[in-house]
């Protein structure tokens, strides 16, 4: 019945995503760039390519945020079915192409030749629903505004928070056999937390459409919580804490309690002040012991098998997985 209702409800979903007047299923949106109307298409809930003005024919990678691959059924993590999250990524889809977004742009790109642009109220729009989450691309943390967002949508359990929240979103996969002149590889994994990224450095070979999990290292959540409110009463600390979030001091103290570092981030003076005072609460078993558990899981296809005649056969068809694709928890 699961597996019945799933197909039904993913296809229906998936055939409202055209919208009305769209061409070849390439919904017309009008976004503001640096205060000039520019009409676009969506590819995905995160990026766009430019249809005038301007920057006409120009693929776009907007920043800050990411939303879930709309590429097939790839994600998994708690109660959720991989095509379950497939159908959120198509909604954000369909939420960005209905809307009507301002953005900037200091006309920089990406890696890939994308145009780098900023659109906050998209942004913001996005997380505050559960289409997207709060994504830095380093150990920096995300804008205050989108956390927000973001830890009111988990709250609310809404969109991709309603069957389970891990600790990192995994984003990314790259095998060896993508780059073979490279020593190490890298996954991409984003904190719910604080939106910063973090490297599961690698050198393996994954098989095409095997699923992988990452393993998340978890700290004692109470412990952590009360070593950061220690921190904002403590004579020698409360002073150079005090302009800290709430947010980024557990943080702060949980990235130590799990890894044994601080934030890059970390500023000269709250680093003198808290180091050594973490340093001895971790030697004391003060802030906890650690934990192991599977997190978020991601379906791995290479770039070139995702689209067209030359797809993955796990992502061909929008029937229910075979028995082993199902779910990998």
């Amino acid at each position: 019945m699961r597996a019945l209702s799933l197909t039904f409800v993913t296809a229906l979903l998936l055939s409202l995503l055209v919208v009305p007047g769209a061409e070849a299923g390439q919904a017309h949106t009008v976004v503001y760039i640096n205060g000039h109307r520019s009409t676009v298409y969506f590819n995905d809930g995160d990026s766009f390519r430019v249809l005038d003005g301007e920057y006409s024919g120009r693929g776009s990678r907007l920043a800050g945020f990411n939303t879930l691959e709309s590429f097939g059924p790839v994600h998994s993590w708690g109660t959720w079915h991989p095509y379950e999250l497939w159908v959120n990524a198509k909604m954000a889809t369909l939420n960005a192409a209905r809307g009507q977004w301002h953005c900037t742009t200091d006309g920089s790109v990406d890696g890939y030749g994308r145009l780098l642009l900023d659109c906050p109220d998209l942004a913001v729009n996005q997380i505050r629903q559960g289409f997207a989450h709060a994504m830095n691309v380093d150990d920096t943390p995300s804008r205050p505004e989108y956390l927000r967002a973001q830890q009111d949508a988990i709250r609310h359990r809404r969109g991709m928070w309603a069957h389970g929240v891990p600790s990192f979103v995994l984003t990314s996969l790259h095998s060896r056999d993508e780059d073979p002149t490279r020593n190490h590889h890298y996954n991409r994994m984003v904190s719910v937390r604080d939106g910063h990224s973090e490297r599961w450095v690698h050198n393996d070979r994954y098989p095409e459409c095997s699923w992988q999990c990452a393993t998340e290292i978890v700290a004692d959540e109470a412990k952590v919580r009360a070593f950061a409110r220690s921190l904002r009463e403590r004579p020698e600390t409360r002073t150079v804490v005090a302009d800290v979030s709430n947010l980024l001091l557990v943080e702060l103290v949980d990235r130590y309690a799990r890894l044994g570092t601080l934030p890059e981030y970390t500023s000269d003076a709250v680093r003198a002040a808290v180091e050594p005072l973490l340093e001895r609460a971790k030697a004391a078993g003060t802030l906890g012991e650690t934990t192991e558990r599977r997190g978020a899981c991601h379906l791995y296809v290479a770039f070139t098998r995702r689209y067209g005649r030359n797809r993955a056969w796990c992502l061909r068809g929008r029937g229910t997985l075979p028995p082993h694709l199902r779910s990998p928890l």
